[in-house]
């Protein structure tokens, strides 16, 4: 049954939150959250409840919920999984009506955890309590960057922007937050679905389907819950923003795994690539591929045609490059006779002409720069991206090179992919530049060509949204 998108809200844009289970160690659970809300910057109130009331991380504690009133629009429960029953009939006598539960000790906890499990779903059920887990790792939303919050004990935030994942696991939630930092992934909202009481995956992906501020939605799946429903809503949330899954149980292995795991009995690799299609879900295959995803649908929604353009300046990366195109399953396009001859007039003699394009190790801003706008200008409406390869030999300084190819690309109409080799002192500054003017950046220019693919199987959903067109993980 769908979530009142109000009640929603309360967890991923509070006014206030009460934390049960506070405390002063941050390496605690309790006090990971309240340095998460604090490292974050949340603006909302914030208020520990321990029975032990004072003064926790620089905020005075309550003892229990019967001392908030107004009622907290969110409860974060951070206690034992015995006393987490006591916390919510406390919860539902004081009018506080939205848990999001972190501990474990339900369903997937044997007989004592399954009888704990089935008598917070008839106080739920009785108390019109809403609940958030039980038995993950929180929610974060930092999408908007002026709202960020952070009801969560992970580590760290992630860096913020337009995209958002779902998981079903905790440490790929954990390494796709150090990868928003490490790799600039535009990653603002993460979600750890957990036992999934009530929020489950469909829940988060109409909500998140539903906010401005969310341009694509990731997620980690071992198994879809109510299929008929997730199916439904992602397949509506689709045709608006891109969703990218990478499944868990591929083979007979991965899938016993993830019984063990989650208790849940995951499709066979075929039937899950024919749910996704259904769903307009794009599947891929690893989680490498689910970071460049969330890497260049964060920039390119709507992802991008197959005929591309390669840029180089070094004839091996523009060689694995080739490779990498064609097994994306994108078109390298030829180059009209007349641009051909145009840009050998620009270029040494020794340059390679041609798709991909060598300007040569020694290319600098006065190369580089009019190369792409010349081509840009000759192919409009005959190329779909453009794919830029920058080695930065010792002879040459990058930063110029960078500054006159983000100039380019700013104004261009052809969306770009940049990757840059070699030793590079710059590359934080570099790619920030390039980044900026919506250039998606990459480290080798295999990865970049991967990314490029999975914008293309994008755009050729869109067109032609009937089951199976392009969603399917690759091989």
């Amino acid at each position: 049954m769908a979530i009142d998108s109000r009640r929603m809200d309360a967890f991923f844009r509070p006014a206030s939150i009460a934390v049960v289970g506070a405390g002063e160690r941050p390496t605690s659970s309790g006090g990971a959250v309240l340095r998460n809300l604090r490292v974050c910057g949340w603006g909302g109130r914030v208020i520990p409840v321990n029975p032990k009331g004072g003064v926790i991380q620089g905020l005075p504690a309550v003892t229990s919920l019967r001392e908030i009133s107004p009622p907290a629009d969110l409860v974060a429960v951070l206690v034992r999984p015995e006393a987490i029953l006591d916390v919510a009939r406390e919860a539902a006598a004081t009018g506080h009506r939205n848990l999001l539960i972190l501990p474990g000790g339900f369903s997937e906890a044997g007989e004592v955890g399954r009888a704990r499990d089935a008598e917070l779903r008839t106080l739920a059920a009785a108390e019109d309590l809403l609940i958030g887990g039980p038995n993950c790792g929180g929610l974060v939303n930092v999408l908007d960057a002026d709202a960020r919050f952070a009801a969560t004990f992970f580590r760290d935030v992630p860096a913020g922007g337009p995209v958002a994942l779902i998981s079903q696991s905790g440490a790929i939630a954990e390494e796709m937050i150090a990868a928003s930092h490490r790799d600039g992934i535009p990653l603002g909202a993460i979600v750890s679905v957990g036992n999934a009481m009530h929020l489950d995956l469909a829940d988060y992906v109409d909500y998140l389907g539903a906010d401005p501020q969310c341009g694509a939605i990731l997620l980690y799946v071992e198994s879809f819950g109510d299929s008929d429903r997730f199916q439904a809503v992602a397949a509506r949330v689709s045709r608006r923003k891109p969703i990218i899954a990478l499944v868990g149980g591929r083979t007979s292995a991965g899938r016993e795994a993830a019984f063990r795991h989650t208790g849940s009995l995951a499709m066979t690799s075929g039937a899950t690539d024919a749910f996704c299609a259904a769903a307009g879900v794009l599947r891929v295959a690893t989680l490498r591929e689910l970071r460049l995803a969330g890497k260049v649908f964060g920039t390119l929604p709507a992802g991008i045609g197959q005929r591309v353009l390669v840029l180089s300046n070094s004839g091996g990366p523009g060689v694995l490059a080739a490779d990498a195109v064609v097994q994306a399953g994108l078109q390298l396009i030829d180059l009209p006779l007349d641009l051909a001859a145009t840009l050998r007039g620009m270029l040494p003699p020794e340059a390679a002409v041609a798709n991909p394009m060598d300007l040569l190790a020694d290319a600098r801003e006065d190369r580089f720069g009019p190369v792409l706008a010349a081509m840009l200008d000759r192919l409009r409406g005959q190329v779909d991206a453009v794919l830029m390869i920058h080695v930065v030999p010792f002879m040459v300084d990058a930063a110029p090179v960078v500054t006159a190819l983000a100039a380019v690309t700013g104004s261009a109409d052809v969306p770009m992919l940049h990757t840059m080799m070699g030793t590079l002192e710059g590359r934080a500054d570099w790619f920030a530049v390039l980044e900026s003017a919506g250039v998606p950046t990459f480290g080798d220019a295999e990865e970049m060509c991967v990314a490029a693919g999975l914008l293309a199987r994008r755009r050729r959903w869109l067109i032609d949204p009937s089951p199976g067109t392009a969603v399917a993980a690759t091989p």
